[in-house]
Formats: structure tokens, C-alpha cells, sequence
């Protein structure tokens, strides 16, 4: 005979499922908030930027999380700067991050979304649009808008590369 398993027992097991999984988050700010706490882990000097393995399957869609993957290739085969000369987390090479406000500016409809951060680096305010996209919970599709989209540079050829069938000379 079996014994019941309790409800409560059971959600938290599919919660530590879906967390162990590394499931993106169930709300688009959630998504970006969870970015924030990598990015300032990353500016203390700890761990991988979260456009790096292992956050970027977890927070990225899987269209701009193989345009960053592109980027880290191209850097390995060519010992060059890829197309992402700053963090596009904060703007900027260095930075803080600091009074981190996050507003959805694009409520979510038909599987899109937009979160803005609004925060303070060193002494000056900076805001960053994310366009979001439900993939099985909400990614991170686009950092940037217009002629600042990551995406978009991201999208620009590079000079050689396995991709580019044009093999770097180191």
C-alpha cells in the first residue's frame, strides 16, 4: 500500500526541480533582477558575467544566447574584442550598480515583454532597456534599443572565424 504523498512535499520538490534545471524566471523583472544580482556578483570580482556559461542558457533567449556564444568563439579563434566592447549590463567597462529599480515599461503580451533598470553608477544614473521573451519562462532577447542594441551588434559579420568559414591567423 502506498502512502500519499503530502501537496506541500510535492511542490517543493518540482520547485527544487525547476531551480536545479536552471528555469528561467516566471516574470520578465524577475529575469532581469536576477541578472542584476550576477552582474553585481561579477563586478565584486566574483564569477562569470551573466552573458556567460553557465547564466546565459539560463537568463538568455536561445536566439541571443547563441549570438553570444558567436562572440566568445570569435574571441577564442582570433585573440581579438569580440562586438561587446562594454558590459551591457551597466553601459560601461567598470561600473557599479546601485538603487537598482526595475519597472516592466511593456506589459507582457504575446510572448513579449520589456523590463527598464534604472540605477546609479558611480555618482551617474544609467538606464537599460531589456526586450524579453517567454521561452518556457521569460529570457532576455535584446539589451538595448535601436542603434545601442546588443542584439543588433551581436548580428554584425566578424572578419574570419569557424562560423565565418574564414579561419583566423593568430
Amino acid at each position: 500500500m502506498r502512502s500519499p504523498v503530502s501537496p506541500a512535499l510535492l511542490a517543493g520538490a518540482l520547485l527544487f526541480a525547476a531551480s536545479a534545471a536552471g528555469a528561467a524566471e516566471p516574470t520578465p523583472d524577475a529575469t532581469v533582477r536576477k541578472a542584476y544580482e550576477i552582474t553585481r556578483k561579477t563586478l565584486d570580482g566574483g564569477g562569470e558575467p551573466p552573458w556567460r556559461p553557465p547564466h546565459r542558457d539560463a537568463l538568455m533567449s536561445k536566439g541571443l544566447a547563441e549570438l553570444f556564444a558567436r562572440d566568445d568563439l570569435y574571441q577564442d579563434e582570433s585573440g581579438e574584442m569580440g562586438h561587446i566592447g562594454a558590459d551591457p549590463f551597466i553601459q560601461r567597462q567598470d561600473g557599479e550598480v546601485k538603487n537598482l529599480k526595475l519597472a516592466v515599461t511593456r506589459a507582457p503580451a504575446a510572448g513579449k515583454a520589456q523590463v527598464t533598470a534604472r540605477f546609479v553608477s558611480f555618482g551617474k544614473p544609467v538606464s537599460v532597456v531589456f526586450s524579453l521573451v517567454d521561452e518556457a519562462g521569460w529570457r532576455i532577447d535584446d539589451i538595448g534599443t535601436g542603434k545601442d542594441s546588443i542584439r543588433r551588434d551581436l548580428s554584425q559579420p566578424y572578419d574570419c572565424g569557424s562560423f565565418m568559414h574564414k579561419p583566423c591567423k593568430r
